[in-house]
């Protein structure tokens, strides 16, 4: 009985009941049907707005939509298969192959205002001006606190500027930290100057930067970056820096408001963050 089940690919419990089934057995169990053009269209509308969005990230702004309307939640296995049946799932990109460079530690930390996180990013506009972008991050609740933007190179005001507004964002206006808040980032010239160095003690950020050749030290901060990239920059409309920048403080507050992000439980940045200080 073993070696048939296995030539066959099925199992000796189920072979075993079927053989033990008289001739006139019939399986009156029906599969429920259900109308899925109701759910294909409010896909479609989630799909539309956010093309980048695979099928999960989709499923938490379906769960939130329901759950602001009192609707009934719909199963992420079922959302997977309306999706793929009416052909709204993303492409599968090739997979790269993996880093050999050895990582160790954790860059997450358990509580808000522990470590923040720092790095920048660049895009070219239609027109071909490039709009350089620097940034905040916390690396418990993701949130992008603070971000600064110009057609020139990383300067080491840009970086005291975003720490100074990440500092008055989170500490209602302060100037300076209730308690020391690790600062990680790379070893840019704009954050290893002495004047960045300086200023960041004196607003209560303890500086730390990366190991050389080792971005994944900083792999959130990484992260954020492609994030912004595929699901923000590469679809919004960038004529020239001005229009850029106007969508791109409305990539950061949609971000920071209805992002949903896996570590978070699909939940948005300020979405986690609400709940968590609710439950304390």
């Amino acid at each position: 009985m073993k070696t048939v089940c296995e030539v066959l690919g099925v199992s000796r419990s189920n072979l075993a009941v079927k053989s033990k089934r008289p001739a006139e057995w019939v399986d009156r169990r029906k599969m429920p049907v259900t109308d899925d053009m109701p759910l294909v269209t409010e896909l479609r509308g989630l799909v539309c707005d956010l093309p980048t969005y695979g099928y999960r990230r989709v499923w938490a702004l379906l769960r939130r939509n329901r759950d602001a309307q009192t609707q009934p939640r719909v199963n992420a296995k079922r959302v997977y298969r309306v999706m793929r049946t009416h052909g709204l799932l993303l492409e599968r990109r090739p997979r790269h192959p993996e880093s050999t460079r050895r990582h160790d530690g954790r860059v997450a930390v358990d509580r808000s205002n522990a470590r923040w996180c720092s790095d920048g990013f660049e895009f070219r506009c239609d027109d071909g001006s490039p709009l350089r972008v620097v940034f905040a991050l916390d690396c418990c609740d993701r949130e992008a606190m603070s971000w600064a933007a110009s057609t020139g190179g990383y300067t080491g005001d840009m970086v005291r500027d975003v720490m100074l507004q990440a500092v008055e964002n989170r500490f209602h206006g302060a100037l300076k930290t209730d308690s020391e808040i690790e600062w990680l980032s790379d070893n840019g010239s704009c954050y290893i100057a002495e004047e960045t160095l300086t200023f960041s003690r004196a607003i209560g950020l303890k500086p730390i930067t990366t190991p050389v050749l080792s971005p994944q030290s900083n792999g959130m901060a990484e992260s954020f970056v492609k994030t912004m990239k595929r699901d923000y920059v590469s679809w919004m409309p960038k004529p020239d820096a001005t229009t850029a920048l106007q969508n791109l403080a409305i990539a950061f507050g949609h971000y920071n408001e209805l992002h949903p992000h896996s570590a978070l439980r699909y939940r948005s940045p300020r979405e986690f963050r609400q709940q968590e200080n609710s439950s304390t």
